[in-house]
């Protein structure tokens, strides 16, 4: 197929093949895995490399090549990260409220809590592609209504992140970080793609 960019129709084919692309993709989703061998860090560095590459894409660039500049990269994916903390303590706190004082109806609070916060995190991601200001990432309202701004191109974007994620439970070892590198491209393509497009946060004619 043609190139697959921020301006590509999403659907499965094309999320399928967002990082397969070409080679010089190949070869990043492999040191991506490659990475994920240090803990934690290597998880920050493939967020980082999420960013970088969507906001390649929002500059009309290529997405790749992003592995460069790996203090920056962990910075972006350290910042998103305690983006997903701060969206996820209330389910937490809870959910530690439910287990220490035994009331089993918090566990449902801190269920619905976590999956409140767990869609409410692509909505500020692809803004802060863009803008790189963390004040983008710290704003769980502001998250949310642009979740409910994204309608149903946002939910079909999780279908096929959904759809794609079973894959990697069919690989093994080295190929496990593999397909878990090559999902979180994926997803990430599969929310730019919608919110870009939303919020025309991408130039529209590439190089």
């Amino acid at each position: 197929m043609t190139s697959v960019d921020l301006t590509t129709p999403l659907t499965l084919r094309s999320a399928f093949c967002f990082p397969l692309q070409s080679r010089t993709a190949r070869r990043e989703v492999v040191w991506g895995a490659l990475l994920l061998c240090i803990p934690f860090v290597g998880w920050l560095l493939n967020m980082g490399h999420r960013i970088a590459m969507t906001r390649r894409m929002q500059q009309g660039l290529p997405a790749w090549p992003a592995w460069s500049g790996y203090r920056t990269l962990l910075y972006h994916g350290t910042m998103t990260f305690f983006g997903m903390v701060e969206y996820h303590a209330p389910a937490v706190a809870i959910g530690l409220a439910a287990w220490f004082w035994a009331v089993p109806g918090l566990w449902y609070v801190a269920a619905n809590l976590w999956l409140v916060a767990t869609a409410a995190v692509p909505g500020y991601m692809t803004h802060y592609c863009y803008t790189l200001d963390p004040r983008e990432i710290f704003d769980p309202l502001r998250a949310l209504r642009r979740v409910a701004e994204g309608g149903t191109a946002y939910w079909h974007a999780w279908l096929i992140a959904l759809a794609c994620s079973f894959l990697g439970l069919f690989a093994f070892g080295i190929g496990f970080l593999v397909t878990s590198v090559w999902f979180w491209q994926v997803a990430g393509f599969s929310f730019a793609t919608v919110f870009s497009e939303k919020f025309q946060l991408h130039v529209r004619d590439t190089v």
